[in-house]
């Protein structure tokens, strides 16, 4: 029994179905075995700790094997239990790191002419073979292409990119993907389940985090865990023990930014002084990334967390040009705090346009269809719906058209105003305001337009069908004419009154200012 405290030795892969993330891999190399297709060489590349170096022993032990070439080596017998100590004689473990010259590759092909000592295959491994010289690799190629039939090569790399071409297209090669955090977090579960050490399942999901797709260097950490927390691993002790933020203090900061309470924000800026800024930047990003796959909607819409990403991804910047940390988290909070007011706006807008949606009549038949509601409500909707399509048109009608009454699906409005403004109008009358009054009122309904004078207010009703609109002129002070004319001035004190205007008001303060566009 292998009484190694080291865990990423004493729980290192034995056999295919012991490889953690890398199925289609173990799955092909088994295939292989099982139907005797083997090839002479084969290169294995991809993250350190992702099982490279445990896949070669593995499939070495399984040409080995008494009963091999198979997938399921016996592990009992002479071969495969020799094989397992790593001191089987036909199993040949060469670091390129360390051995990287031409004279050393020359040895190895020298001992590629004699057959194996005890077992059916020589197998030479060699790993970081990206590190062997060019006159080492030059030296390999003939005996890589064309070997004896007993001897079959394995190489490791980390960065396949530095190997030739020539040495690429002799070997079969194998990418090993990037372990997911979950897959590592379920192998740690499980090595401490077989230890019997006590753990909170958060604090396995950091470390798993804090490994970036390496088992290898996660196993380190867990064994660093293990001595740190004392035999209970705790998300407490994990996050302290790696220079992380805690994850309820990241709780409590993002609480206080959408509670914009400036106070709570300054001591945890300073509170955060003991950590690495660059650390901090990251453990918001990750957590910004919790909350977008938690679809904590309320709080963290898609926008949002969109926005907060910027601010932390133009924060990374800041630190890369040497800013100090507590500025940069001062200047990253309450920018945070400024895009809630972004939300804010995106907010009334969504209001504005689902009150909207409500009014607008469906295809249904006509008789199915509910009167639309006959409130001043629903033309305050079609006064937005004409100030979103153009600004200037829903300024003019703003101050030209009132709202006289609603029944019996006739819409009566009264048009007073400037001729300059009545002017503007005209040209939009069937174009604009005809189609965004049927669209919220509904199709069936008709118009009547009234027209008093300016000067007088004396009142002159001039009616018109919407649906049957015809190209007719009308009394002059009316704005359903064919006439135009240039736009007057608005009425400031009326556009000041606009829901949207007062709501603006009420965000920004006193800050808001009308002018006519010129």
């Amino acid at each position: 029994m292998d009484t190694s405290p080291v865990l990423a030795i004493k729980h290192r892969p034995k056999r295919f179905e012991d490889l953690i993330g890398q199925h289609t891999i173990s799955q092909t190399l088994s295939l292989a075995l099982n139907t005797h297709r083997l090839s002479h060489a084969y290169l294995f590349s991809g993250l350190r700790g992702s099982g490279k170096t445990s896949t070669a022993r593995i499939f070495a032990k399984a040409l080995v094997c008494e009963n091999g070439p198979t997938h399921d080596p016996c592990d009992t017998c002479a071969h495969c239990a020799m094989a397992n100590e790593n001191r089987h004689i036909d199993i040949i473990e060469m670091d390129a790191a360390s051995s990287r010259k031409i004279d050393d590759i020359r040895d190895l092909i020298e001992q590629t002419k004699y057959r194996p000592s005890s077992a059916r295959f020589k197998v030479f491994i060699i790993d970081e073979v990206h590190m062997l010289t060019k006159e080492a690799f030059n030296a390999l190629l003939k005996t890589l292409e064309e070997p004896p039939s007993f001897v079959k090569f394995i190489l490791a790399t980390t960065d396949p990119l530095k190997l030739p071409a020539t040495i690429l297209s002799r070997t079969q090669h194998f990418r090993f993907k990037r372990i997911s955090p979950s897959d590592i977090a379920n192998h740690l579960e499980h090595i401490l389940h077989l230890e019997q050490i006590e753990f909170e399942p958060a604090s396995l999901a950091i470390l798993a985090r804090s490994g970036s797709g390496s088992l290898r260097d996660t196993l380190t950490l867990l064994d660093q865990a293990i001595i740190y927390s004392k035999g209970i691993i705790k998300v407490s002790t994990v996050t302290e023990m790696l220079g992380l933020v805690d994850p309820k203090l990241m709780h409590d900061i993002f609480a206080a930014i959408f509670a914009k309470d400036t106070q709570k924000i300054l001591g945890f800026i300073q509170e955060l002084s003991q950590y690495e800024t660059e650390t901090i930047l990251d453990e918001i990003i990750a957590f910004l990334k919790e909350r977008l796959f938690a679809q904590d909607v309320p709080h963290f819409s898609t926008l949002l967390i969109e926005r907060f990403f910027k601010i932390a991804a133009q924060s990374k910047d800041l630190i890369a040009m040497n800013a100090d940390g507590g500025f940069v988290l001062s200047l990253l909070f309450f920018k945070m705090v400024e895009a809630l007011k972004l939300k804010d706006i995106d907010e009334m807008i969504a209001r504005l346009e689902s009150d909207q949606t409500t009014h607008i009549p469906t295809s249904t038949p006509q008789a199915e269809q509910p009167a639309p509601p006959k409130t001043v409500d629903v033309f305050e909707v079609l006064r937005a719906k004409i100030m979103d399509r153009s600004v200037e048109i829903g300024q003019a009608f703003n101050e030209a058209v009132t709202l006289v009454a609603y029944e019996n699906s006739t819409l009566i409005l009264d048009f007073c105003a400037p001729e300059a403004v009545l002017g503007f109008l005209r040209p939009y009358y069937k174009e604009v305001l005809v189609p965004l009054i049927l669209q919220t009122y509904g199709e069936e309904t008709k118009i009547t337009v009234q027209s008093t004078p300016y000067e007088k207010k004396n009142p002159n009703p001039v009616i018109e069908e919407p649906s049957k609109v015809e190209d007719k002129p009308s009394p002059s002070g009316s704005c359903v004419t064919n006439e135009t004319s240039t736009q007057g001035e608005f009425d400031r004190d009326a556009i000041l009154k606009e829901p949207l205007v007062l709501k603006a008001i009420e965000l920004f303060g006193n800050k808001v200012t009308v002018q006519n566009k010129i």
